[in-house]
């Protein structure tokens, strides 16, 4: 174990600015995915056949497929089919928020189809307009259910965000892999930003749990 961490000292604000680059991707990512995966549920969930065929369509392919495939996608074959250079960030962004907003959209629609039939029925005897009714009835129940799972997504996706590296974004991966060339040591930086993915993780799971508290508490009163 020749292991050596104060050849890293001098490169640890470095890495640590790769925090700020993976928690803004990871941000914008799932807005993207939250918004999309939520008209996606909406449209699975409609009378509209061609809404529910076109949302069933885009889950499988972006369930069916892997991550990285599409990600290298955006980043490679759309300079080649339009002729526009996209930036590493904003594939990334593109690639994350859509491969998301399938699995998001699973998870709300399962919220939804969760809660009591008779909130709708009455919601609809009443008169109350379908927008309405899913806005201020609906949705918000089912975000209370939902939200365990809704977390462990946004975990998944700060992991998964490491993916980005291999497109030239200086995250926290790519800035340990830059490290790891420029001292010829990888064990080192890499244990470095694994400690802080984990701190990351660990905080988000504790947000969670913490959300999780306050929403039963809010149910019991």
């Amino acid at each position: 174990m020749n292991l050596d961490f104060s050849q890293i000292t001098p490169y640890i604000p470095f890495m640590l600015e790769g925090i700020w680059v993976t928690l803004k991707f990871v941000a914008v990512a799932l807005i993207v995915g939250f918004i999309l995966g939520t008209l996606l549920a909406l449209c699975k969930i409609s009378n509209i056949k061609p809404l529910n065929w076109f949302a069933i369509a885009y889950t499988s392919i972006f369930r069916g497929t892997p991550l990285i495939l599409q990600l290298m996608t955006f980043y490679f074959a759309i300079p080649q089919l339009t002729g526009y250079d996209i930036s590493p960030f904003l594939s990334a962004v593109l690639a994350f928020g859509l491969n998301s907003a399938a699995y998001i959209s699973e998870i709300i629609r399962a919220g939804i189809q969760a809660v009591d039939k008779g909130q709708t029925e009455a919601a609809m005897a009443l008169g109350v307009p379908y927008r309405q009714m899913m806005k201020d009835i609906i949705l918000p129940q089912a975000l209370k259910n939902i939200l365990p799972s809704l977390m462990n997504e946004v975990i998944t996706l700060t992991k998964e965000s490491a993916l980005v590296s291999t497109i030239s974004v200086l995250d926290l991966m790519r800035r340990a892999q830059v490290v790891g060339a420029d001292i010829y040591r990888n064990f080192e930086p890499l244990l470095f930003v694994g400690l802080i993915y984990w701190i990351m993780v660990f905080g988000l799971s504790t947000i969670g749990k913490v959300l999780e508290r306050r929403l039963k508490v809010s149910d019991q009163s």
